[in-house]
């Protein structure tokens, strides 16, 4: 079973005739997904990918039942594009766009959480279930089936914790970047929600990193739920120094709580499995699980 994309979800591209969004769009139809159209402003009526384009995404729901939308937006108009999605009725958002300001990004939030709408990222990779859909920028190659949840702050250890995970001879029911800027859609608790109510996710890979609170309220909710699942964690930026921005907008060390050691520390007093290394996620989940080695 997957969350919040499958083979039945209807993908809306908004930017989808620029460079990114074409690039993008192709790699997501060659991989299965359900493109239904994309969104231009000023190119209404034309076709592009032989899909149609719209000029606005109320106009493409209408006519096509779009459910999901992808945005590759620049970032002074990305939050209007996120606000428009879930104004037309949008039931998923995925926000690939970085350097949105996070005013912009404050309004957009809570716009979408007003309208019943869920927002992933912005600044992520997006989301894949394998098999079924990729709405997002993630290599589909890496990504097998199977029943081992992802949610991750980094789009390259995303792709190598489901490296991980196959190599083990597990596979992924769904992976999920929820971006690494300060204001993002969804957190990792919420994340993790989903997926410990997914019953046929047996296991979930947590990745975090340097910064922000969002790794120890995802660590302390799963103890309060009574650890259901086996959740390997790993938090990047172990060598940072202090007070750096390494990477992401949101991994900057503010404070005790914030560091890797302290995050690492906080999810193992909380029954998490915690890898020291990328390379040991698959093989600890594989033991959790209690799967023979390959």
């Amino acid at each position: 079973m997957s969350i919040l994309v499958n083979s039945s979800s209807r993908v809306l591209v908004q930017g989808f005739t620029g460079q990114e969004g074409t690039f993008h769009a192709s790699q997501m139809l060659e991989y299965g997904t359900q493109v239904v159209g994309g969104i231009t402003p000023g190119k209404g009526g034309q076709m592009h990918l032989e899909r149609p384009v719209f000029n606005t995404v109320e106009e493409g729901v209408r006519h096509t039942g779009a459910d999901v939308s992808i945005i590759f937006v620049p970032p002074a108009f990305a939050a209007d594009a996120i606000l428009e999605a879930a104004d037309a009725g949008i039931q998923l958002i995925v926000c690939i766009t970085e350097g949105i300001p996070v005013q912009d990004m404050l309004r957009a939030r809570a716009f979408v959480r007003q309208k019943g709408s869920r927002l992933i990222g912005p600044n992520c990779p997006g989301i894949i279930t394998p098999g079924e859909a990729k709405v997002g920028i993630m290599p589909g190659f890496v990504f097998k089936k199977g029943s081992i949840g992802i949610v991750s702050k980094s789009g390259t250890l995303t792709y190598e914790a489901a490296d991980q995970v196959v190599q083990a001879g597990l596979g992924i029911s769904t992976a999920i970047g929820v971006g690494g800027d300060p204001i993002i859609g969804t957190s990792i608790r919420e994340a993790v929600e989903l997926f410990m109510n997914d019953p046929e996710t047996t296991g979930i890979v947590l990745i975090g990193e340097i910064g922000g609170s969002m790794e120890a309220e995802a660590a302390r909710w799963i103890q309060s739920d009574g650890n259901r699942k086996p959740v390997v964690g790993f938090i990047a930026g172990r060598t940072a120094p202090p007070g750096r921005r390494m990477g992401h907008a949101g991994a900057i060390v503010g404070g005790r709580d914030d560091t890797a050691e302290a995050k690492m520390h906080i999810m193992k007093q909380c029954g998490l499995i915690v890898a020291e290394s990328p390379a040991q996620i698959g093989d600890l989940m594989a033991s959790a699980l209690r799967v023979p080695a390959i």
